[in-house]
C-alpha cells in the first residue's frame, strides 16, 4: 500500500501524481471487474468527486464486486443494504436504543456508516425508506431523534436499481436521482473477457484478495487536489450552455438543474487530473455529459411512449452547443 503523500510543489506535478495513483486504483479494481476499465474509471471519478453512483443493470454483472473492490483498494469499510418493500428508514440510518443497565439511550449506527455503501435494488423499497438516504448523501450525516451523526469520509453510495418495468419496483423521486453524480450500467462482458473470467475460476480474483493501493485518508487529500483543477470561464459557460439547451428540448419536462451543472464540473475536474492534467478541456465535459446528466432529464409521458432516450437527446445537445476553442485555434 502506498504511503507517499501528495506533492505540494506545482499543479502539474500534483496532476502527474494523482494520475499515477488513479491508474493504480483502476488496475486494482480491474483485477476483479474484468474488461470494464471505462466503468471502473467512472466509478473512481465519482468517488474523487465526492459523488454517488447509480447502477442500472441486469443481475450478475458485478455490481456487488465493484463496491467491494473499491473499498478494498482504498483500505476502507463497506456495507451492503438489501432494499426490500418492508425495509424501514431506521434499518438504513440506525436508531437509538434504551440501555437498561446504564439508564440511557444509545445510538446504534446503521449500515450507512461505512466508506462505501452498496444499496442493492434501491427501487424495491418504499419511497419513505429511499428518502432516508437523501440527507446522508447530501450532508454526509444522519439525524436520529434530532441528533446529527456524521458518517466517516470518504463516503460513497453505490446504488443498484432494476428497470422500472420489473414487478415490485418504485420510480426513484427526482430529488433522489439528482443526488447521484452518475448513472451508468456495467453490461455483459465481450466474448474474450467472459472466456477469461471462466478460465480464472478457482483462482483468487475476489475483492478480498486485493491489497490496498492507498489508505482511505489519502482519498480526501486527492479530493482536495482535484478541487483545485483549473476551469476556464469559457468551459463554465460551455457547461451552462449544455444545461440550458436541455431545458428547451421537445419532450423534456425537466432539464438539467444548477446542481447538475456543478456535478458535471466536479466530475470533469477529476476526469482531467486523472489524465495527468491540471486544467479542464471541453473533451472532459463531453466524455461525462451522458453518465452525469442522463438521469437528470425528466421526459414527458408522450416522449416516453415514443421510446425517446435521454442519451440520444444529450447527443443532439452536444452536436448543437459549440465547445470553446483552445487558445491559438
Amino acid at each position: 500500500m502506498s504511503t507517499a503523500t501528495a506533492p505540494t510543489t506545482t499543479s502539474d506535478k500534483q496532476a502527474e501524481w494523482f494520475g499515477q495513483q488513479f491508474d493504480g486504483l483502476v488496475d486494482s479494481v480491474e483485477r476483479v471487474i474484468v474488461g470494464k476499465r471505462d466503468v471502473v474509471r467512472l466509478a473512481l471519478i465519482a468517488l474523487f468527486a465526492e459523488g454517488h453512483l447509480l447502477l442500472e443493470d441486469v443481475p450478475g454483472t458485478g455490481k456487488t464486486s465493484l463496491a467491494k473492490a473499491l473499498a478494498q483498494s482504498i483500505d476502507g469499510k463497506w456495507n451492503r443494504i438489501q432494499f426490500t418493500p418492508d425495509l424501514l428508514p431506521s434499518d438504513v440510518t440506525g436508531s437509538t436504543v434504551y440501555n437498561q443497565s446504564k439508564g440511557t439511550f444509545e445510538f446504534h449506527p446503521g449500515p450507512v456508516f461505512a466508506n462505501i455503501v452498496l444499496g442493492d435494488e434501491i427501487n424495491r423499497a418504499s419511497p419513505k425508506t429511499q428518502s432516508a438516504l437523501l440527507e446522508v448523501m447530501e450532508e454526509h450525516q444522519v439525524t436520529v431523534d434530532s441528533q446529527p451523526y456524521p458518517v466517516q469520509r470518504p463516503f460513497m453510495v453505490i446504488a443498484t436499481q432494476n428497470s422500472i418495468e420489473f414487478e415490485g419496483t418504485y420510480r426513484l423521486p427526482e430529488a433522489q436521482l439528482d443526488r447521484f453524480l452518475m448513472k451508468i450500467g456495467i453490461g455483459y462482458l465481450d466474448t474474450n473477457d467472459e472466456i477469461d473470467v471462466l478460465a480464472r475460476h478457482g483462482r483468487p480474483s475476489s475483492a478480498e484478495a486485493l491489497s490496498p493501493v492507498i489508505a482511505s485518508n489519502q482519498v480526501r487529500a486527492m479530493v482536495q487536489i482535484a478541487e483545485q483543477v483549473h476551469v476556464e470561464p469559457s468551459i463554465a459557460a460551455y457547461v451552462v450552455g449544455i444545461a440550458q439547451a436541455t431545458r428547451r428540448l421537445d419532450g423534456v419536462r425537466l432539464g438539467v438543474s444548477t446542481r447538475g451543472c456543478l456535478s458535471l464540473m466536479r466530475a470533469a475536474r477529476v476526469h482531467a487530473i486523472a489524465a495527468g492534467r491540471s486544467f479542464v478541456r471541453p473533451d472532459d465535459i463531453k466524455a461525462l455529459v451522458v453518465p452525469v446528466l442522463e438521469h437528470r432529464l425528466m421526459l414527458n409521458p408522450e416522449a416516453e411512449m415514443r421510446g425517446t432516450r435521454s442519451s440520444d437527446l444529450l447527443g443532439r445537445v452536444l452536436a448543437d452547443v459549440t465547445p470553446p476553442r483552445r487558445r491559438g485555434e
